[in-house]
C-alpha cells in the first residue's frame, strides 16, 4: 500500500492487516498477564514481524513532519542549541501498520486480559531522541493520580495502559527504558518518591520488593505498561552508534472521564470505522472545563 492522505477506508485497511499482520502473536500467556499484573509492565522482544518492523519503520520516517525534523536538525549540526528531540502529540497522520495498533488481534486480547471489555483509545504519540538527547526521570504517566480534582480521585483506580513500541530497539544506557517493578502497588501520595522505593522504605506497603529493571530491546519491541508504574529514559549518550531512537506511544484508557491527553477524533476516522473500532473512539476528549462537567 502506498503513501495515501489518512484515514483510507477501513474495510482496505483491514484487508491489508490481514494478509500483512503487523505482530507475530494474536494473545498474550497466562504467565506474561501474571508478570504484568505482578511488575506492572511486560516487554514483548522482536513481537513485530520481520516486514512489519520494516513496514512501521520506513511509514515512520516518510511521515512529512519527520522528514522536515531531520531536515531541519541536520541543517543546524553545528549549532549548540539544535533540537535533539522531536515529539508529535498527537500523531493522527497514520499509515497501514500503525493503524493496526489500534485493534489488531494481539492489542485487543492484551486490552481485555488487563482493562476488560470498556476501553477507550485516549491518544498516541511519537518520539524521536539524537544523539545527546537528555535523561528522564523516574515518573508516573497515570495523569489521574497526581492531581486533586474530585474527578481524579474517583478514577485512580481505573487503568491507564501505555502500548510503548520501539521500531529500532534500544541499548541499555542508550535512551534506555527502567521502570520500578511492582512500583504501580503503592499509593500516589505526595511522599512517594523513586529514590525511597528503591531504598526499599516502601516494599511493605506493595507487598514486595520493589527494584529497577534495566532494559535492552531488540528491533521491533514493545513494552505493555501500567501507567502507575515509575519509569524513567535514560540519556543517549553523543557517541552512540545509533543516531536516533524512535519511540512510539500507544494510549489505552478504561472507560471514563478524558485524561488529560485524551484526543479529539476525527470525525473522518469514525465515518470509516467499523462497530468495533467506533467503540474505541466515541468517547469525550479532554477540554479545560470537562472535569467539571462529570462533577455536575
Amino acid at each position: 500500500m502506498g503513501r495515501q492522505s489518512y484515514p483510507i477506508d477501513h474495510k482496505m485497511m483491514k484487508e491489508f492487516a490481514r494478509k500483512h499482520p503487523i505482530f507475530r502473536i494474536d494473545s498474550p500467556s497466562l504467565k506474561e498477564i501474571a508478570a504484568f499484573h505482578e511488575d506492572g509492565f511486560v516487554a514483548y522482544p522482536n513481537v513485530l514481524t520481520n516486514e512489519g518492523q520494516q513496514g512501521f519503520t520506513d511509514e515512520i520516517l516518510s511521515r512529512d513532519r519527520v522528514v522536515e525534523f531531520f531536515e531541519t536538525t541536520e541543517a543546524e549540526r553545528s549549532k549548540p542549541d539544535k533540537p535533539q528531540d522531536f515529539v508529535w502529540r498527537n500523531w493522527d497522520d497514520k499509515g497501514p501498520w500503525s493503524d493496526q495498533l489500534f485493534d489488531a488481534p494481539f492489542v485487543k486480547a492484551l486490552m481485555r486480559e488487563t482493562v476488560g471489555q470498556e476501553v477507550h483509545f485516549c491518544h498516541s504519540t511519537m518520539h524521536f531522541a539524537l544523539r545527546g538527547s537528555g535523561p528522564i526521570p523516574f515518573h508516573q504517566d497515570h495523569h489521574h493520580w497526581r492531581h486533586e480534582n474530585p474527578v481524579n480521585l474517583a478514577e485512580r483506580d481505573k487503568w491507564y495502559i501505555q502500548m510503548l513500541y520501539y521500531p529500532i530497539g534500544f541499548k541499555r544506557e542508550d535512551k534506555s527504558l527502567s521502570a520500578i517493578a511492582g512500583s504501580h502497588k503503592v499509593a500516589p501520595t505526595s511522599d512517594v518518591t523513586a529514590e525511597r522505593m528503591l531504598a526499599g522504605e516502601l516494599d511493605e506497603q506493595a507487598g514486595r520488593e520493589l527494584k529497577q529493571v534495566d532494559l535492552e530491546l531488540p528491533p521491533g519491541s514493545m513494552v505493555f505498561l501500567n501507567a502507575r508504574t515509575f519509569h524513567a529514559v535514560s540519556a543517549k549518550p553523543l557517541d552512540s552508534p545509533q543516531e536516533c531512537r524512535i519511540f512510539v506511544n500507544y494510549i489505552f484508557k478504561e472507560a471514563g472521564p478524558p485524561h488529560r491527553y485524551t484526543q479529539p477524533i476525527q470525525p473522518e476516522w469514525l465515518e470509516l470505522a467499523d462497530p468495533e473500532r467506533k467503540r474505541l473512539f466515541q468517547r469525550e476528549h479532554w477540554t479545560e472545563d470537562c472535569w467539571s462537567r462529570w462533577m455536575a
